[in-house]
């Protein structure tokens, strides 16, 4: 039987910067992945661009939080490549460029991520300044202290975040969105090229929800974004490209996407919901078609 190759790739193409609509910064090509002998995601392709706003949609259990375990590094793929590409001009050391948490060796494409609510542990002994803070631990010795520069930009990121006024609190004395919020300003105080959010939204009061939203907007003139929901309602106002994984990915360039279309192309049943003034669209188990 000839054995699949997987790889991870760390390259930076001659074309950086010439596409008119921004270089590649991550490729997936042909990407299969899972736990304990079980394939959850099959045949994944995916390219992030530059100053890209993607939607990743799908069911729970459908494998959305298995491919940004792949992306992130957290998980190695059974079959299949990841390249990384950055053209970020930079003195850092590549092993040294900030927050993207990868296993692999000399990453040089630098992402910030902001983590699903339920794997924060809210009983850790740390303040809000700390948590933001520690978006910028690869930017410094590993013994050093965080230097004056490093305190004025959290300082920028909190103002930003609306958390003035909290930088001592401790994390488990925040709400669901107050915490949410500080893990944001966490994931981009390193000015990433890459912002991966896992369910952002969850928890989060609505009147930081708009705001959440702008931030994402403001930030997106300068960095990619991969946003992760199962809550398209939403997503749809927000992003400018969608891919929908359920085991499969099936993408979609831009966001004139109906109820018709996805039953007709994905086979997505959907469960439309009533939230406060704005319609959440669900998406329910299902299964993508692989005739």
């Amino acid at each position: 039987m000839k054995n699949e190759k997987t790889t991870v790739e760390n390259i930076c193409p001659p074309s950086c910067g010439e596409k008119t609509g921004g270089a590649a910064l991550i490729e997936i090509k042909n990407l299969s992945a899972g736990y304990d002998n079980r394939t959850v995601l099959h045949d994944i392709n995916l390219t992030i661009y530059e100053r890209d706003f993607l939607g990743i949609i799908g069911p729970n259990g459908g494998g959305k939080t298995t491919l940004i375990k792949c992306i992130l590094g957290l998980l190695k793929p059974t079959t299949g490549e990841i390249l990384y590409h950055s053209c970020k001009k930079t003195d850092t050391p590549s092993s040294e460029i900030a927050n993207c948490q990868l296993s692999t060796v000399n990453c040089q494409l630098s992402m910030g991520y902001l983590p699903q609510y339920s794997s924060i542990d809210r009983k850790f002994p740390i303040t809000v300044e700390e948590v933001i803070l520690s978006g910028l631990s690869s930017k410094k010795p590993l013994a050093s202290r965080f230097t004056a520069r490093h305190r004025e930009k959290a300082s920028a990121v909190i103002a930003r975040m609306g958390l003035e006024g909290m930088e001592q609190r401790a994390i488990g004395a925040l709400s669901g969105g107050q915490l949410q919020r500080a893990l944001l300003g966490r994931a981009i105080i390193s000015d990433p090229q890459v912002v991966i959010l896992d369910e952002p939204s969850t928890y989060i009061d609505k009147r930081f929800e708009a705001r959440l939203y702008e931030l994402l907007a403001e930030i997106n003139k300068d960095c990619a974004i991969i946003l992760v929901s199962h809550d398209i309602g939403t997503v749809l106002q927000q992003v400018k490209s969608i891919a929908c994984v359920n085991e499969t990915l099936d993408y979609h360039p831009d966001t004139g996407v109906t109820e018709e279309w996805l039953e007709r192309n994905f086979n997505c049943p959907i469960e439309l919901l009533g939230h406060g003034t704005l319609p959440h669209r669900i998406l329910k188990a299902h299964k993508h078609s692989h005739g």
